[in-house]
């Protein structure tokens, strides 16, 4: 199992690779590590922050793909019908653009920290951009 850890605004979290059931989605993230980058919070999705790629084309498509992703899970949109993103669920979500409904990579999941997820979501929404940190923890 690998392991990450993720510093986003003032929190701490640990979180385990889906290599099983996103096998192409998980080594091109760790091909990116460390990563670092800013979190807002989402528009259409419910309870969820995002980090917003644009136009950046990875040349993946879609493995372990979902529109519900639970708490504390990490999608990865790929693009097509909307921008390529980074979407992270704190509570309730339906992944969703102005385009729509849609469905993303599920290849990350939170471990440790959990609790944490609402207050980040919360500061999010109240506060604007956070930052995050996605570091591969040393042995794995």
């Amino acid at each position: 199992m690998t392991s990450l850890r993720i510093t986003a605004g003032p929190y701490e979290l640990e979180a385990k690779l889906e290599t099983e059931a996103a096998p192409k989605t998980c080594a091109l993230f760790l091909g990116l590590l460390p990563y670092r980058q800013r979190i807002i919070h989402v528009r259409w999705s419910g309870e969820g922050c995002w980090i917003p790629l644009g136009d950046t084309d990875f040349g993946i498509g879609f493995e372990n793909a979902t529109s519900f992703p639970a708490p504390g899970q990490f999608l990865l949109y790929p693009g097509g019908y909307s921008e390529t993103e980074l979407l992270l669920a704190y509570g309730s979500v339906c992944f969703a653009s102005k385009m729509g409904q849609l469905a993303g990579n599920h290849f990350l999941t939170v471990t440790k920290g959990q609790e944490n997820l609402p207050a980040l979501g919360r500061k999010t929404l109240w506060e604007g951009a956070q930052d995050i940190l996605f570091e591969r923890i040393d042995g794995n």
